[in-house]
């Protein structure tokens, strides 16, 4: 991979002073150290350990039990390599990282008394790493694009499974037990994780073009193939979560940036446009052949949440829940992150979840207009809207490391330590990308 690929940040280093695209980098200001490569190896471990274990079927039959080694075994790596690059346990004050951490609280209460099995205690002791692993990468949350770079590579490397998958062996990428959308061939990924993914790096990108932070060749390298991903999967909260998280994104960079006005107007014209043009064929796509009644009950989740809402609790279970489980209620899956935690970690656990949303939608308001302060808006956004139909902000998931990216873009800059001028070496960065990097 280049050296492009690999840093992230302006050429030149933050004392970059140009934002055109022929902009000449001025001399470097004062700075912290750089974020080592290692940091982006336990970021991506940390992706692979939400990836999850279950879902459609594979090309080649992968074991249950050697999927959760692999899982499991990157999680305890991520945290051991954490570990070894934060020796001195140097770590930022986040409020977010604080409640997440409390979260931990009612997960262990509630699992202790084994109602779900030993399962509850492990899944406790696989939060705990996570949450640990988060705290010592936090010594390197400073406001910057470092990690919206990483987040992007690593799920469109996993996307990268996927359309190999599609490619390989297309029939088992569209089954027709999921009504031909799109899963994992390679690895066993249902189609609204592939339809999370794709969203996340879309928007992500998008922010990126808009703010001059990356060139459009690399751009639509990124958005066009995922795109059609997206599509494949027929997934509708993904896309709406894109849409709405992108809107409030760009609403926050309108009053500074002429791109994102652009850009808006366009968005605007064109969605008129397809629209009128093809509204039955979006909407079929929307409907993705289900019955009026079907869509109503959100595909029988609506019946679940039912029946978990009326199920008898004792006190200690409706405060505390019933512990770390599968997600699930009746043997059918919850889908709701609400309700996951409130039957997982009672109402403190919901009272917690809640926080942790607000205290980082606050922070993002409080922030001045900036391209961190999007990207973070976006992450939050997507973030709530999935919960209404997806779980797993009560536990290790792809949607608490997406709100982590988003603390560490809502996080002061570090103090700089002045380096000399030798210890910074430039990158040599081509002509035509000006201040932009490639993805």
């Amino acid at each position: 991979m280049s050296e492009d690929l690999m840093h992230g940040g302006q050429p030149g280093g933050p004392g970059t002073t140009g934002t055109g695209p022929g902009a000449e980098p001025g001399p470097a200001a004062p700075r912290s150290a750089e974020t080592p490569r290692a940091v982006w190896i336990v970021w991506a471990l940390l992706g692979l350990n939400t990836l999850g274990s279950a879902g459609a079927k594979t090309i080649v039959t992968l074991p249950r039990s050697l999927i959760q080694m692999a899982t499991m075994g990157a999680l305890v790596a991520a945290f051991t390599l954490a570990l070894v690059l934060n020796l001195r346990l140097r770590i930022r004050a986040s409020a977010f990282l604080f409640l997440l951490t409390l979260l931990l609280v009612p997960s262990v209460i509630s699992s202790v008394n084994l109602e779900v099995g030993f399962g509850a205690l492990f899944r406790c002791t696989r939060l705990a790493l996570f949450v640990g692993t988060l705290w010592l990468l936090s010594r390197w949350w400073d406001g910057s694009l470092t990690f919206v770079r990483f987040h992007i590579r690593m799920y469109f490397a996993v996307l990268g499974s996927v359309a190999a998958g599609l490619v390989i062996s297309p029939g088992t990428a569209l089954p027709e037990y999921y009504g031909g959308r799109l899963v994992g061939a390679l690895w066993p990924l249902t189609p609204p994780q592939i339809g999370q993914y794709s969203a996340v790096i879309i928007g992500l990108t998008v922010l990126l073009v808009l703010g001059r932070r990356t060139t459009g060749a690399s751009a639509a390298m990124v958005i066009v193939p995922t795109l059609v991903l997206l599509a494949l999967t027929h997934t509708r909260t993904a896309t709406l979560g894109l849409i709405i998280g992108l809107v409030l994104a760009i609403l926050s960079l309108i009053l500074t940036s002429a791109a994102a006005r652009r850009f808006f107007s366009w968005t605007v014209v064109c969605a008129a446009v397809a629209t009128v043009g093809f509204g039955s064929a979006l909407q079929a796509w929307f409907m993705r052949g289900q019955s009026k009644e079907n869509f109503s009950n959100l595909t029988g989740r609506a019946k679940v949440w039912d029946a978990l809402l009326a199920a008898p609790r004792t006190i200690p279970e409706k405060v505390f829940g019933t512990g770390l489980g599968d997600k699930s209620f009746g043997g059918l899956p919850i889908d709701n992150s609400w309700l996951a935690v409130y039957n997982e970690q009672g109402m403190v656990g919901v009272t917690l979840v809640a926080a942790m949303l607000i205290v980082l939608g606050g922070v993002a308001l409080l922030r001045p207009p900036s391209l961190p302060r999007a990207c973070a808006i976006f992450l939050i956004s997507y973030v709530a809207i999935s919960s209404y139909t997806e779980a797993g902000l009560g536990d290790a998931s792809p949607y608490l490391l997406h709100l982590a990216l988003a603390a560490s873009l809502l996080a002061a800059p570090a103090a700089a330590t002045p380096l000399p001028t030798a210890a910074v070496p430039r990158r040599r960065i081509p002509r035509w990308a000006g201040n932009r990097e490639v993805i």
